[in-house]
């Protein structure tokens, strides 16, 4: 992704293109692979790559305001952790509780047979499978 090409995603997503916000939209979307963060790791991982600090509110914003934008989504593993994902269409997750690691499996490589009805006033907006991994 090109630097122009970040500059609009940043402003398709009401943010000003400050340095920090298009240090972080680089390091999320100029790459070939689906990146998963949680919001501390991505803080890790820009300390470690970044002549500057970041602070850690500016990445939270800015992450929040890449998903409400819908270029990440959110992955929540067993109700206490908190991914992103770079990856926005429609797939499913191994999970490996002791890595913390999420990988990502294409939908077609998963056959959902019968799915059951959604409780009265309901209806199903997306199934996710999580098949969870240990050694």
């Amino acid at each position: 992704m090109k630097t122009i090409d970040i500059l609009k995603k940043l402003r398709s997503s009401r943010l000003r293109p400050t340095k920090q916000r298009v240090e972080i939209a680089k390091f999320l979307f100029e790459r070939e692979k689906t990146f998963h963060f949680t919001v501390e790791s991505l803080n890790k991982l820009l300390t470690k790559k970044s002549n500057s600090k970041i602070a850690l509110a500016t990445i939270y914003n800015t992450v929040h305001a890449f998903k409400a934008a819908g270029h990440l989504s959110e992955v929540e593993v067993r109700g206490n952790k908190t991914y992103f994902d770079t990856n926005v269409s429609n797939h499913h997750h191994f999970y490996d509780s002791e890595t913390s690691e999420l990988i990502d499996i294409d939908a077609n490589d998963i056959i959902i047979q019968k799915l059951p009805k959604a409780p009265n006033g309901k209806k199903i907006k997306n199934v996710e499978v999580f098949i969870n991994l240990k050694n």
